[in-house]
């Protein structure tokens, strides 16, 4: 029996308020999910435990078996959730219960949104599942003692879900967590031990883990001679006892021909508190010089905080069946940060820190192993006939294609196969599904590279100035319109043997689609126009490096490009927006000689203020901004009165 010694009441954080507000009215369109989210809570714990042990053998006290019991009371209305895990002290009964315990608080209350459902993917993607046991309670209360600390520190929380919450200090004879739900009227229905049983045979069966409840066992009494008065031989008595009901194994060492589509997706919704099915998975067993198992899964959304520093691998490291630590970083590439899954180790010493895995050969060895087969997975999934796979894959692209593109600067090895992933618009198409193995089957007789354009967005790229020569010769042109795209394409010189090029770049050379006459008019053009250039040199002296003429441009008056191996105004703007410092260059201005514009130029009386304006068009058709915008403005007005 509990003890009370001191108690005292608390205020929820803001946030966490109006999460349960959302829950209690229904957020959850499927309400026997509370007991997949605290039975996976209460095997997290039991998972610390064990890691935590491996140093502190005496947290195991007298009880090394770990379990999660689930106890049901029809009398009192409450169904208990259990485990001899890792438990809480008072302290941190406080932090984890009234608060949203992972950072991101504030993003998290932005994106609620109204809509049931997709705030109900926010609260498994936040890692709030805690509180989904007031879909089904109006108060919750949770006995609890951390390991190692002695029978007299447990801890009593208490909650109906409101404003408030309160905590006292309890006698606890046993660590680990009991968390024990006062259902309401209309949820009664979770008191029937065979729908208890059914719920965690659907959602919680791949537990390593046993998960326990108790049944009823009739049996003939046994009786001591000379007792036979008190209980004859033969009575028989009804008897309580433990009965584990779920496969108490662990998934991933199962073999793959035992495991059904619905347990790999009920195991991932588990381990990612995802409430949509993944894309896809691959679950395997790699032996040679180092053996592990890996089941990787490709979620279909976008965590949150994809784009944040801050972002998590969502890789569990376990070795030799023990949990050794969530988020472990070391055994996904970056740009796979977006992978959940499992790695069970056969090599790895059970006490590996953070430290050690960032010097292990086998810790490599296991992030290369992992990278290839996410990959070759996605890869399998892009060259699939079957449509359902084809529109996995668009599905995987459009949420995960920017974050893919960073592996072209940080994983050399896999380079090629990361290219051949990516999809684009084109100059042809605003559909995102063009492949570079799509573009060279579609390349012109004598065309020698694939042709792109980068920009801060599609519309940009689409009109471009740099792409009107190509369009009036009927060339295709990638169109490359996000952030990571100018920083990722500078590790990139060839595909397949075929070079791209950044029309941005550079002249214009289009080899042997550009005839002799042309060539031959933009020589006579450079010299016709020569002191026109050198005029427009000296006059813009403080913003180009070099004026020239160009056949690139059809309908606009210039462009501006800049030398190839330069960084491009895009990349410039990036970093400094990311508050990099950043060597100032300048760009060459290009113009079109056959431009009226151009043409005034010659004899005009206002050639500074002409000169200026066509320059800071060319910065603006590139998506940035006249270094001097209020000047811009006076000199447009000033050509416009006279």
């Amino acid at each position: 029996m509990s003890e009370q010694k001191t108690s005292q009441n608390y205020s929820f954080q803001a946030e966490v308020a109006q999460l349960l507000h959302l829950v209690t009215h229904s957020l959850y369109s499927n309400p026997e999910i509370f007991l997949r989210e605290l039975i996976s809570n209460a095997s997290d714990a039991c998972d610390k435990l064990r890691f935590e042990g491996i140093n502190h053998p005496e947290y195991y006290e007298n009880d090394p078996d770990l379990h999660v019991r689930v106890s049901l009371d029809k009398d009192n209305k409450t169904i208990t959730i259990s485990d001899n895990g890792i438990g809480l002290n008072q302290q941190e009964a406080i932090d984890n219960l009234g608060t949203i315990a992972k950072s991101g608080t504030k993003d998290f209350m932005t994106k609620l949104t109204g809509d049931q459902k997709s705030d109900a993917q926010l609260i498994g993607q936040f890692g709030v599942g805690f509180y989904s046991g007031f879909i089904v309670a109006d108060k919750i209360t949770v006995e609890s003692r951390r390991a190692g600390l002695s029978s007299e520190d447990g801890v009593r929380w208490v909650s109906g879900g409101t404003g408030e919450f309160e905590v006292e200090q309890i006698n606890k004879a046993s660590r680990g967590t009991d968390i024990i739900l006062h259902l309401r009227d209309d949820a009664l229905e979770y008191l029937e031990s065979y729908k208890v049983k059914q719920i965690i045979n659907k959602y919680s069966d791949h537990i390593s883990l046993p998960i326990q409840m108790q049944k009823e066992v009739w049996q003939e009494d046994q009786v001591a001679d000379g007792d036979e008065e008190k209980a004859p031989n033969g009575k028989m008595v009804k008897t309580e006892e433990w009965e584990t009901i779920n496969s108490a194994s662990a998934l991933w060492t199962r073999n793959k021909s035992e495991i059904s589509e619905e347990q790999y997706i009920e195991f991932y919704k588990n381990l990612s508190h995802d409430f949509d099915a993944p894309l896809a998975w691959a679950h395997n067993r790699v032996e040679g010089s180092t053996e592990y198992t890996q089941l990787l899964y490709i979620p279909a959304k976008a965590p949150h905080d994809l784009f944040t520093r801050e972002s998590k691998a969502g890789i569990k490291l376990y070795v030799k069946r023990v949990f050794i630590m969530d988020d472990a970083d070391n055994l996904i590439p970056n740009y796979l940060r977006f992978v959940q899954g499992v790695v069970d180790s056969a090599d790895l010493p059970l006490n590996v820190s953070r430290e050690l895995l960032q010097e292990s050969r086998d810790v490599k060895t296991i992030r290369e192993g992992n990278a290839r087969r996410v990959l070759t997975l996605l890869d399998g999934l892009s060259k699939s006939e079957d449509e359902k796979d084809q529109e996995k894959f668009k599905t995987f692209y459009s949420e995960f294609g920017s974050v893919l593109k960073e592996g072209l600067g940080e994983d050399f090895g896999n380079r090629e196969r990361i290219l051949k992933l990516l999809r684009y618009a084109t100059s042809n198409s605003d559909d995102v599904s063009t492949s570079l193995a799509d573009y060279k089957s579609r390349m012109k007789d004598g065309q020698k590279a694939i042709y792109y354009v980068t920009a801060d967005s599609l519309n940009a790229a689409k009109n471009s100035p740099q792409l009107e020569l190509f369009k009036k010769k009927g060339i295709e042109v990638l169109l490359m319109s996000e952030r990571v795209d100018e920083w990722a394409m500078n590790f990139v010189q060839e595909f397949d043997g075929t070079p791209l090029q950044n029309v941005s770049k550079g002249a214009v050379d289009l080899g042997d689609l550009q005839d002799a006459e042309e060539k031959k008019a933009l020589e006579q053009a450079a010299e016709q126009f020569k002191p026109v250039i050198e005029k427009l040199g000296e006059s813009l002296k403080d913003k180009t490096k070099e004026v020239r003429v160009t056949t690139r441009l059809v309908d606009s008056p210039a462009c501006l490009v800049t030398s190839e191996g330069e960084l491009s105004p895009q990349l410039i703007r990036m970093l400094k927006q990311a508050g990099q410092e950043v060597p100032e260059i300048k760009p060459i201005l290009e113009i079109n000689p056959e431009h009226p514009l151009v043409k005034k130029l010659e004899g005009s009386a206002q050639f500074d203020d002409l000169a200026n304006v066509i320059f800071d068009q060319a910065v603006i058709a590139e998506g940035g901004l006249p270094e001097d915008p209020a000047a811009y403005v006076k000199r447009i007005n000033n050509l416009l009165l006279k």
